[in-house]
């Protein structure tokens, strides 16, 4: 029954289907796995066992009876605790809300409660979801299952890191500056930001306004496209929600991507990699060629300076939100997230709104690339993941900020709105995972998923298991 925990959405429910195993077996399995192996990574902050056990019967009873809801029903899953759970305490990671327990699901909650999903717990993250290490001053840190002493990366990390170990079959992060695609590349994981305002926000704590997008981490490809399949769609108590149609996709049997032209940045992207990392990245980009696609040089716009204006912007806003809690209650946060939060209350009103018409450029530069390819590609993250506690690190001789050397490939990107996956792609020196990152038009998450699942089924790099989880 260990290996339960590392079954696909789509084997599991195979499995359900022919009654093999019950959804009651499984939850009971991925329990027993959560209290045995969890204190040595301390992904979840709050495990709901009772309520687990209570819809995992709830699912088997329909299952048995002919009355499946869908691929998600009885699937086991854990929810970063920004996600508001009626009657269960959401953090946010926090000193200030660790008492808080919601009188209400968010929307993400109720389509899997509607689905028959089974929660198993909330998962650990940075402190209010502002950071790249969730190595959390309240709760302490969340460890990488593939090397305790690294971090999972942030600030969706205890999401990652739990299904990384197999103490559950997917779970849910956010991603406002690559808090999905980094522990995910770092955690050796699938994981998805959507177009922004495919998946509601309601019912979950903000950081930025304009950024902040909900999105899956999966086994693989496919389980992640269920699971934002199952997601989204117009919501009319989240702003930022649109309204477009939405069907399941056909995932093709046999990997070919002939037809599909794939753009390769010449500059920047591959600008100060660690040397595993961009030899992963190439094998990978090499395997996409491989399986039919045309591969096409192309020059991004100026990344660095749009790394800049997404720091500003969301200092801004991120300050905005906390700026009642930092009045009263400074004392409260975190060091590292206290002076970013300090820092936001500096930026100028017209500063924040040059830097959001400033954006609209990297908007029109990306749309223009993705006219005349059909995705790009890029390494998710210039490095494996980071000793725990490590401000520096070295990258071909040179010393760089953790942080800026972490976010340099993923944050810009969050400005577009554009759909992201990031997958595993290979390890490196030290056994730590390699992900490699992939842009889609806007809402056209059906690219990402078609080379994504292309890939995964001509490789192996998402099939394997860390250390940890044995």
């Amino acid at each position: 029954m260990d290996s339960l925990g590392f079954h696909s959405i789509a084997a599991l429910g195979r499995l359900y289907a022919s009654g093999a195993v019950s959804p009651v077996e499984v939850a009971r399995a991925m329990l027993e796995r959560i209290e045995r192996i969890d204190p040595r990574i301390d992904s979840y902050l709050t495990v709901t066992a009772d309520l687990a056990l209570e819809q995992a019967r709830r699912a088997e009873t329909e299952i048995r009876r002919g009355n499946r809801r869908g691929p998600l029903h009885g699937i086991p899953y854990a929810a970063k605790d920004i996600f508001f759970t009626k009657g269960i305490r959401t953090t946010a990671g926090s000193k200030i809300l660790s008492g808080f327990i919601p009188d209400y699901d968010a929307a993400a909650i109720e389509k899997l409660n509607d689905c028959g999903a089974v929660m198993l717990g909330k998962a650990g993250l940075h402190e209010w979801a502002y950071g790249i290490t969730s190595s959390n001053p309240h709760f302490g840190p969340v460890r990488n299952p593939w090397d305790r002493e690294r971090i999972p990366g942030g600030s969706s990390g205890g999401s990652a890191a739990a299904l990384a170990a197999g103490l559950c079959a997917f779970s849910l992060g956010s991603d406002t500056g690559g808090s999905i695609r980094i522990p995910a590349s770092l955690c050796g994981v699938t994981g998805l930001k959507p177009t922004f305002g495919r998946i509601s926000r309601y019912g979950v704590f903000p950081l930025g306004h304009t950024l902040d997008t909900m999105g899956p981490f999966g086994r693989t490809v496919e389980d992640a496209a269920r699971v934002y399949e199952a997601l989204a769609g117009r919501d009319v108590r989240d702003a930022g929600s649109v309204d477009r149609p939405l069907a399941p996709h056909v995932f093709a049997p046999e990997p070919s991507l002939t037809g599909k032209k794939i753009g390769v940045p010449r500059n920047f992207y591959f600008d100060g990699l660690a040397p595993d990392v961009e030899a992963s990245c190439r094998q990978a980009i090499a395997v996409l060629e491989e399986l039919g696609a045309e591969l096409v040089e192309i020059v991004v716009p100026d990344i660095e300076t749009y790394n800049f204006l997404h720091r500003l912007i969301l200092l801004a806003e991120a300050s905005s939100v906390h700026a009642r809690r930092l009045r009263d209650r400074r004392e409260d946060f975190g060091d590292d997230v206290g002076m970013l939060l300090d820092q936001g209350l500096f930026v100028t009103a017209t500063d924040y709104l040059n830097a959001q018409r400033k954006r609209r450029e990297i908007c029109r530069d990306f749309n223009r690339l993705l006219a005349a390819v059909d995705a790009i590609v890029t390494p998710a993250v210039p490095l494996v993941a980071a000793r725990i506690g490590q401000l520096e690190i070295e990258i071909q001789g040179r010393k760089e900020n953790v942080r800026l050397a972490t976010t340099r490939n993923i944050r810009a990107l969050n400005l577009t709105g554009l759909p992201l996956l990031s997958v595993p792609c290979g390890f490196g020196s030290e056994g730590m995972p390699i992900g490699l990152q992939i842009v889609a038009p806007l809402f056209d998450e059906g690219a990402l998923f078609d080379i994504g699942h292309a890939y995964q089924l001509a490789t192996d790099r998402h099939m394997r298991r860390p250390p940890t989880a044995a």
